[in-house]
């Protein structure tokens, strides 16, 4: 069970019960993540429109986006993290094999390019380490412009928050 009450259209105020508001007439599937962020009116909101920015606009290709928050949600022991992106990451192209490789031995799995490859080590890094090494930012720069290598670390760095906060708080997976 949550640690908190999840919001709805009737608990929420301000901010937050026009995001839940919007969200049903437009049929978007209102997840128990949501729910628990939008409690705040003013934390809601701002941290649900840096999530879509992530997922939608940013330059950062799909399949390493899916990578690193796989491997965030893996490092992280989020199991409600690794549940949702699993779906995600397979409709944008990362394969089963790639998932499962992920959790496990990724580094001689043989599943990577040299650029995903650099990815999860400067996910591993950041999230373990708080800081990337000169090796690791070395790498993911061979590939990336300095705008995506941005993204990429906004979009670990986001993760590992989603991550504490579905941990914290104990949000329930839907069934």
């Amino acid at each position: 069970m949550a640690r908190i009450q999840y919001a709805t259209k009737e608990t929420a105020t301000g901010k937050s019960k026009e995001y839940l508001e919007k969200m049903e007439e437009r049929g978007v599937p209102i997840l128990n993540m949501f729910r628990t962020v939008l409690k705040s009116p003013t934390v809601g909101p701002a941290f649900l429109r840096l999530g879509v920015a992530l997922l939608e606009k940013d330059d950062l290709s799909p399949i390493l986006r899916e990578i690193a928050i796989l491997r965030v949600g893996h490092l992280t022991k989020a199991h409600y993290e690794w549940t949702q992106h699993v779906r995600i990451a397979l409709e944008c192209g990362v394969t089963q094999a790639q998932v499962d490789a992920i959790a496990g031995d990724w580094k001689n799995s043989g599943q990577f390019t040299e650029e995903a490859l650099a990815v999860i080590q400067f996910t591993d890094e950041i999230t373990q380490n708080v800081k990337a090494s000169d090796a690791a930012f070395a790498a993911v720069r061979k590939f990336m412009s300095e705008q995506v290598v941005l993204e990429l670390t906004v979009t670990i760095g986001f993760y590992n928050m989603v991550s504490r906060i579905l941990e914290t708080m104990e949000v329930e997976l839907e069934s």
